[in-house]
């Protein structure tokens, strides 16, 4: 009786795991607080596109979401892949070089949201990229 529990508690695991979002992960937060952070990861080394993709994240941002910025329920913020002292978080998030990710935070639960192939497809279009940047981080500011 013991295992055939201990069995469906490693089936209801699985497939609770295997169900979180494509793009999206949940992980636990240290803060208690709820904000969205829009998190630019890079490499040493950038093409035009991943510099297109952080200047256009920091616009979007800067312009869009002012007030939201002062009182730290938005937060833009750069990592470098390639500095050691970044390993543990670009891990966290997967990055291995260019990446762009909102890391939405509520109530200290954290969900990574994958931005990065939007990113690469919109990079260099200013207007359309900001756009639609600033539809998602609206989107999630909703659900906080």
């Amino acid at each position: 009786m013991k295992s055939i529990k201990v069995f469906s508690l490693i089936v209801i695991t699985m497939i609770v795991t295997s169900c979180n979002g494509q793009n999206n992960k949940t992980t636990a937060s240290n803060q208690a607080t709820s904000k969205i952070e829009v998190i630019d990861f890079y490499g040493t080394h950038r093409c035009v596109t991943c510099k297109a993709i952080e200047a256009n994240a920091k616009y979007t941002v800067d312009t869009y979401f002012a007030a939201e910025k002062k009182n730290g329920t938005v937060v833009f913020k750069t990592i470098n892949v390639d500095d050691d002292k970044n390993y543990k978080i670009a891990e966290q998030f997967e990055a291995s070089g260019t990446a762009l990710f909102l890391n939405v935070i509520k109530n200290g639960k954290e969900t990574h949201i994958d931005l990065t192939d939007f990113a690469f497809m919109k990079g260099k279009d200013k207007a359309s990229f900001s756009k639609e940047l600033k539809a998602k981080i609206e989107t999630e500011l909703k659900k906080l």
